[in-house]
C-alpha cells in the first residue's frame, strides 16, 4: 500500500506547495562593492613600470616558465607540481571545504524518519473494560513514518549554503595560490642552483688565474727578478679567493636540497642533473606582463580575498534570520495493529502541517551577533583591498627591481672589460720587470672582484625573474582552461534584502 493511498491527494498537493514557498533571503544581497578598490578604473590600467622595451602587453602564459625552454627546469616544476607536500595539503583543505559545502547543502533537503516492530503480547483485560478477562496473546505490529522539509522562508539555509559555496572558492583560490607558490619556488631554487653555479665557475676561474701567478712570481723570485714579499703577497692573494669557495658551495648545496623538497623527494635524493646546472636559465623575447586588470582576474590571493568577502556578506543574512521562525512541513503516517491488519485502512493515522519553531528571540543576542557579522564584512573587505594594493605594489616593484638590475649588469659587464684590460696590461708590465708586483696584485685584486659582482647580478637577475613571475601570478591554470571569469561588477554591498 503506498503512501498516496494512505494520505489523501489534497494534502500531498499542499506539501508540495508549502515546499515550493519561500520569502527573498534577509540581510544584504552581495556585490562587489563599488567603492572596493578592484572597482577603481586605476587599478585597471597598465603598469606604470612597464613603458620599456622589456615587457610586452600580452597576457601571461599558463606554462610561463617555459619561457625559458629549458626542459629541465620544465620537468622540475612538472614534478614539484604533482608532489609538493604544501600543494597536497592545500589540495587536503579543499577537499573538506567541499564536504562542509555538502553538509550545508544537505540541510535544505528532506529529512525522513522510518520505524517499526513486531511484537507478541496482549493488552490487559481492563483495556477491554471486561476484569477477569485475559486476552490471548497475539502478534501487533507498529510503524511510522515521518517526513521533515524546511521552508526557508527567510533564506537562512540560502544564506548558508551561498557562504558554504563562497569559502569552497576560497579553498579553491588558496590551492591555486600554493601552485603559484610551488611553480615560482621550484624555479627560482633552480636559477640559484644555476647562478651559483656560474658564481662558483667565475670564483674558480680566479683562483686558477692567481695560482698562475703564484707560479709566475715563484719564477721570478727563484731568478732573482723579485723579492720574497712578492711571492707572499701572491699567495696570500690565492688563499683569499680560495677562502670565497666554500660560503659558494654550501650555498649551492642549500638550494640543491631545498630544490628536492620542493619537488617532494628527500633533501639527499637531488634532482637528476641539477648539479651540473652553471648557467641561469635565460629568457627568451621580452617578459609578458599584461595590465592591472589581468593582473587582479589572474592573482588567485585577490581571487580568494574576493570570496572570503562574498562568504562574510551572506553571513550576515545567516545572522539576521534569526529574528525569525523556523519553519519545517511535517508528514506523520502510523500503524499499529494487529499482524492480521497490518497496515490496513483502519489502523492507519496520518498528520500533515508545519512545524514553527520560533524561540522569541533575545534580541540583543541576535543583533550583536549581527554586528559581529557586518563587523567581519567590514574588515574582509579591508583585507581585500589590502589585498588589491599589494597585488599591484609587488609588480610595480619586481617590474622596477629586475630593469634597475639590468642596468647593474651593463655597467658591470662595461666595469669587467676595463679591469680585465688593466689587469693584463699590468700583468705584461711586471713580466718585462717595467713594474712592481703590487700594481699587478692589485689589477688581479679588483679583476676577481669585477668577476665577482658580475656573476652575482647574472644570479640577482635570474631571481628577480622568478619572483616577477610570482608577483604576476601565473602558474595555477590549465594551458587549455577558457577564458577567466572577470571578478563580480560593481555594485552596491549592502542592498538589503526584505522579508516578502
Amino acid at each position: 500500500m503506498g503512501l498516496r493511498s494512505l494520505v489523501p491527494g489534497s494534502s500531498l498537493a499542499a506539501l508540495l506547495l508549502l515546499a515550493g514557498c519561500s520569502h527573498a533571503p534577509v540581510g544584504p544581497d552581495y556585490q562587489l562593492p563599488s567603492q572596493a578598490l578592484a572597482a577603481q578604473p586605476a587599478a585597471s590600467a597598465p603598469f606604470a613600470e612597464a613603458a620599456s622595451a622589456l615587457y610586452s602587453p600580452e597576457p601571461l602564459p599558463a606554462a610561463w616558465w617555459r619561457l625559458y625552454e629549458d626542459p629541465r627546469l620544465d620537468g622540475l616544476v612538472q614534478q614539484a607540481l604533482a608532489h609538493n607536500t604544501d600543494l597536497r595539503q592545500a589540495v587536503a583543505n579543499l577537499a573538506r571545504a567541499r564536504a562542509l559545502e555538502a553538509e550545508v547543502a544537505g540541510a535544505q533537503r528532506p529529512s525522513v524518519g522510518v520505524n517499526g516492530g513486531v511484537v507478541m503480547g496482549h493488552k490487559s483485560g481492563l483495556d477491554y473494560l471486561a476484569p477477569g478477562y485475559t486476552p490471548k496473546p497475539e502478534w501487533e505490529t507498529a510503524a511510522g513514518l515521518a517526513v521533515s522539509l524546511p521552508l526557508d522562508w527567510f533564506g537562512q539555509l540560502q544564506l548558508q549554503a551561498e557562504a558554504a559555496q563562497a569559502s569552497r572558492e576560497a579553498a579553491e583560490a588558496a590551492t591555486d595560490l600554493a601552485r603559484v607558490q610551488v611553480a615560482a619556488g621550484t624555479t627560482r631554487a633552480y636559477a640559484e642552483v644555476c647562478a651559483l653555479g656560474l658564481q662558483l665557475r667565475s670564483a674558480r676561474r680566479s683562483v686558477q688565474l692567481q695560482d698562475e701567478a703564484v707560479a709566475l712570481t715563484q719564477r721570478l723570485h727563484e731568478a732573482g727578478r723579485t723579492g720574497v714579499t712578492d711571492v707572499a703577497r701572491a699567495q696570500g692573494q690565492l688563499e683569499h679567493l680560495r677562502a670565497a669557495l666554500p660560503p659558494l658551495q654550501a650555498r649551492r648545496q642549500g638550494a640543491l636540497y631545498r630544490l628536492a623538497t620542493l619537488t617532494g623527494a628527500l633533501p639527499q635524493a637531488l634532482p637528476a642533473g641539477a648539479a651540473d646546472c652553471d648557467t641561469p636559465p635565460q629568457l627568451q623575447g621580452l617578459i609578458p606582463v599584461g595590465d592591472g586588470a589581468a593582473l587582479l582576474r589572474r592573482r588567485p590571493d585577490v581571487r580568494q580575498a574576493e570570496r572570503e568577502l562574498a562568504a562574510a556578506t551572506a553571513r550576515i543574512g545567516v545572522a539576521t534570520a534569526d529574528l525569525y521562525p523556523h519553519i519545517r512541513l511535517g508528514l506523520s503516517v502510523q500503524s499499529g495493529s494487529p499482524a492480521t491488519d497490518f497496515l490496513g485502512s483502519d489502523s492507519v493515522g496520518w498528520s500533515l502541517g508545519p512545524l514553527i519553531s520560533w524561540t522569541l528571540p533575545n534580541t540583543g543576542a541576535v543583533q550583536a551577533r549581527i554586528a559581529q557579522a557586518e563587523a567581519g564584512t567590514a574588515g574582509a573587505l579591508a583585507h581585500f583591498d589590502g589585498t588589491v594594493l599589494t597585488a599591484l605594489r609587488e609588480t610595480e616593484t619586481a617590474l622596477n627591481a629586475y630593469a634597475r638590475e639590468l642596468d647593474r649588469r651593463a655597467a658591470l659587464r662595461a666595469a669587467r672589460a676595463q679591469e680585465a684590460t688593466v689587469a693584463d696590461q699590468a700583468q705584461r708590465l711586471y713580466r718585462s720587470g717595467r713594474t712592481g708586483y703590487l700594481p699587478a696584485l692589485d689589477a688581479q685584486r679588483a679583476l676577481a672582484s669585477a668577476e665577482a659582482d658580475l656573476a652575482a647580478s647574472e644570479a640577482a637577475l635570474a631571481d628577480d625573474q622568478a619572483q616577477l613571475f610570482l608577483v604576476l601570478g601565473g602558474g595555477w591554470q590549465p594551458e587549455a582552461a577558457a577564458p577567466q571569469a572577470a571578478l563580480p561588477p560593481a555594485s552596491g554591498l549592502t542592498s538589503p534584502r526584505s522579508p516578502g
